[in-house]
């Protein structure tokens, strides 16, 4: 990528969007945090991860929870002593120079906008199971008009919806969490503790099924950044972001390591149901709870949904806040009752058309597409990183009051998590099907990159 000078030019905005509105409570900003974590990657990604890695996906999960708990560690640090709807992109711009806060921006845009249409597809698909006959592109549609509605209404509409729906995918997680540790413990009503006899084949398929479980896991965490987006239109964003970022530890070990640990102790990891129904469900049909599992398709519609409502708020403020400063076609920044209305239309529009190209371009269209997102997330984590490694610089120097949060034993964690994303970039290049990811998302981030060099230096 194109290397920046030494004086970078500060972005023009100010540490919080004035022309949004700040709607969004503390309890929002809570539940918005907590459930952002139980995302539809972990109720139905993790089976193939465990198809393949087998009990070590518990270890597998632990590996990549570390690196997610040190990059939100160091966004947090940021996003606190700068609240921004631009997030990540705007410290990239702010630390690093215009470039990186374009190609940070504009491809995490792709990826929501592209994951929006992916969960309603996969939405659908759970209400034709119920519904068959429905045609999957009707359910799609509505989803994409009530969830585009809501977000251009005000954003505390946005907050409540992903209040409930965060409320609800805690209560089911927790609750099977509950039953998980009573039926391995033995003390559950009409079931036996299994003991430890289906962890004794631990690496089953050997490292090379802990890389993959490891590869499904890091793309399982995918949501967490949404909090720090939304902090910037709550009404206390500093508190807020310190609130999630210091709680993201307990949430990431309980809810994606203590469920994959419940989940690998009651069902044999090689069980067909752990892919088809997904693990979840095949946890508690193999506890013989009857009408459980369907309750748990609902929690997976509900976590596809809420997933959907987020992707497009944060799609549509990284959009605003890319056009702010002047990364972007001016109309998507155009703010109506506090809301970035043309930036929610167009974000709707693009996961529409996402969805529209996988029934009408199956087989090449869609497919380059997804490997095109495929390891976006990694690409805006080590901009995170690089970002933090020169905007603590600089807060240490100028502002060491706007440090309400402190990365862990800086710099040396920063450059660990430097590090082991690097190590998975190693690990995607060695497997075929995350090969033909990295080579995909490298394009679109060199063609991103190179863009917005010359609009810097076509600015300058």
């Amino acid at each position: 990528m194109p290397s920046s000078t030494t004086e970078v030019e500060t972005p023009p905005q100010a540490d919080a969007d004035p022309t949004l509105s700040h709607g969004l409570k503390q309890r929002h900003l809570s539940m918005i945090a907590l459930g952002g974590v139980i995302g539809a990657g972990l109720f139905v990604g993790s089976g193939a991860g465990i198809a393949a890695a087998g009990p070590s996906i518990v270890v597998a999960y632990t590996l990549s929870g570390l690196l997610v708990m040190l990059v939100m560690r160091m966004l947090g640090e940021m996003s606190a002593a700068y609240p921004s709807s631009g997030s990540f992109s705007a410290h990239a711009e702010r630390a690093i120079g215009p470039w990186a806060g374009f190609t940070a921006g504009w491809s995490f845009w792709v990826l929501l906008c592209t994951a929006v249409g992916l969960e309603g597809i996969g939405a659908a698909k759970i209400v034709t199971g119920w519904l068959p006959g429905t045609p999957e592109w009707a359910w799609v549609a509505l989803f994409m008009v009530v969830f585009c509605v809501t977000n251009l209404a005000a954003v505390k509409n946005f907050g409540e919806f992903e209040f409930w729906f965060a409320a609800l995918k805690v209560g089911a997680i927790s609750l099977f969490l509950v039953l998980g540790v009573l039926a391995v413990a033995g003390v559950l009503p009409g079931t036996n503790a299994p003991g430890t006899s289906n962890l004794s084949d631990f690496l089953p398929n050997g490292s090379e099924g802990l890389i993959v479980g490891v590869l499904a896991s890091i793309f399982a965490y995918g949501g967490l950044e949404t909090v720090t987006i939304a902090a910037a239109e709550s009404q206390d964003p500093v508190r807020g972001v310190a609130s999630a970022v210091r709680t993201a530890m307990w949430r990431i070990a309980l809810f994606y390591i203590g469920s994959m640990a419940v989940i690998v102790t009651l069902v044999p990891w090689d069980s067909a149901a752990v892919v088809e129904k997904g693990p979840y469900v095949a946890a508690l049909d193999h506890l013989n709870i009857p009408g459980a599992g369907q309750v748990m398709n609902v929690v997976v519609l509900v976590a596809l949904l809420s997933a959907m409502n987020a992707n497009i708020y944060g799609s549509s403020r990284i959009a605003y806040s890319l056009v702010e400063r002047g990364h972007g076609p001016r109309a998507l920044g155009r703010v109506s009752g506090g809301v970035p209305r043309i930036a929610v239309l167009a974000s709707s529009v693009f996961g529409f058309v996402c969805v529209v190209l996988s029934y009408w371009r199956p087989d090449d269209v869609f497919p380059w597409l997804l490997n095109m997102i495929g390891a976006v997330i990694l690409v805006v984590w080590i901009f995170i990183a690089v970002s933090q490694l020169r905007l603590r610089a600089r807060l240490n120097r100028e502002a060491p009051e706007k440090l309400a949060v402190r990365m862990w034993a800086f710099p040396w964690l920063t450059w660990v998590a430097l590090a082991g994303m690097a190590a998975i970039f190693v690990l995607m290049a060695r497997e075929p099907d995350t090969r033909v990811q990295l080579y995909y998302t490298g394009g679109m981030t060199a063609v991103l990159a190179a863009a917005g060099y010359a609009r810097q230096k076509a600015r300058h």
